[in-house]
């Protein structure tokens, strides 16, 4: 062989032992989780499950927790196991799961001192599935009913600031599909669906901070419906958009929007007079 030949031969024996013990080690490391994984020691997995935990590597504890859930029932050791086992999906983030198993810890240990806590999670798990209000806002609504539930069950909760904030949080996201409707239904000349919308906006969130924005497009909605009727509903429904009108401008006297009202009552009365003659 030559000198060239015997040079190369030796930094690929260096390389491929270097390789192979990089594998030897990760097989090593595997194999030490493995082995506790599929041991029959259900207090050595208990402890690894913990120490996993600690290290936040969730996966392998959650793992480790799911196999002796069942080993550890009736002892001492399940309540913990059984939040830390919540926990895990939480931090996977499968929100779903860990809703159910928060729900579960809380109506199965119910003297623990982790209840409260438990029974929080499961709702916020389910506020973390809530959408972006453009799509279905069912587990929004849900989350609202479970956070309100919390507050009425534990009314003394560091908790409970948290919880009003959320809820004003989401039911502003309700608000908002709502309004967003009604516009479509304006765009799409669906004023009397657009009306009917704007109406329970203003039922549902009598506190809400766009009230000008929803009875101005309530005016216009009104507007155009009743400018669109048929002969014998045009002045009736001319009077009911001139009474919202009024209402508006004892609401919100002053400022563009009140100008543009005013010109709406004008070009009502000019119709009216029209009618009557």
């Amino acid at each position: 062989m030559s000198f060239l030949g015997f040079i190369f031969a030796s930094r690929m024996k260096r390389t491929l032992l270097f390789c192979f013990s990089l594998l030897f080690l990760a097989s090593a490391c595997k194999s030490a989780y493995e082995k506790v994984r599929t041991s029959s020691d259900p207090l050595l997995i208990y402890k690894t499950a913990n120490q996993y935990f600690q290290k936040k590597d969730f996966q392998k504890a959650v793992v480790l927790y799911e196999s002796i859930i069942t080993s550890y029932r009736g002892q001492k050791e399940a309540e913990e196991i059984y939040f830390k086992y919540a926990q895990c999906q939480y931090e996977l983030s499968d929100f779903e799961s860990a809703s159910l198993y928060f729900k579960n810890f809380a109506s199965t240990f119910v003297l623990s001192p982790l209840k409260e806590e438990a029974e929080f999670m499961s709702v916020y798990s389910i506020y973390k599935t809530a959408p972006s209000f453009r799509l279905d806002q069912t587990n929004s609504e849900k989350a609202i009913d479970g956070f309100q539930t919390f507050v009425n069950s534990y009314p003394d909760s560091k908790r409970v600031d948290e919880c009003n904030k959320l809820i004003d949080e989401l039911r502003a996201r309700l608000e908002k599909k709502s309004f967003e409707q009604a516009i479509l239904y304006f765009n799409l000349k669906s004023f009397q669906a657009c009306l009917t919308t704007l109406e329970n906006i203003l039922t549902d969130f009598p506190e809400t901070k766009n009230e000008k924005e929803i009875r101005l497009l309530a005016i216009k909605a009104s507007h155009e419906w009743a400018v669109n009727s048929i002969f014998e509903k045009k002045k009736d429904r001319l009077i009911q958009t001139l009474e919202k009108c009024d209402l508006f401008i004892r609401r919100f006297p002053t400022g563009r929007s009140a100008m543009e009202v005013k010109e709406i009552k004008k070009n009502i009365n000019t119709t009216l007079k029209s009618i009557k003659s």
